[in-house]
């Protein structure tokens, strides 16, 4: 399984072409305790770059971004009633959609682990 970052602090991590997407520890900390988590509808399609989810804070609400091209084949249903989970385990339970990846090769232009560490050091 391959985990890649971005910049705007997107995880996503492939096993196959299906891609598991959501935000970073780092992320969740600067947005604060996190009090509900707009998702899209399976099926939809994605561009690189392309807001698909909204989550809102006590601070704060946020656009997450699709870190590649794919089509959304499930949503984490858990997070409407337990949106803490973005917080709670944000590279585990907290996850927000699983996409069928179009080009796994869009993930060469993001960031190993050791990248994004360096990127919020």
């Amino acid at each position: 399984m391959t985990t890649r970052y971005t910049e705007d602090h997107e995880w996503i991590s492939l096993d196959g072409d299906i891609a598991t997407i959501g935000i970073t520890a780092y992320a969740a900390g600067q947005l604060g305790d996190v009090v509900f988590v707009e998702l899209p509808d399976v099926g939809k399609s994605l561009k690189k770059g392309d807001e698909f989810a909204v989550v809102e804070s006590v601070k704060a609400a946020s656009e997450v971004y699709a870190p590649v091209d794919g089509e959304i084949v499930e949503i984490n249903d858990a997070l409407e009633n337990e949106p803490a989970k973005v917080n709670e385990d944000p590279a585990g339970d907290g996850w927000f959609v699983k996409i069928k990846v179009s080009d796994t090769s869009q993930l060469d232009g993001l960031m190993d682990e050791a990248a994004y560490k360096d990127h919020t050091a």
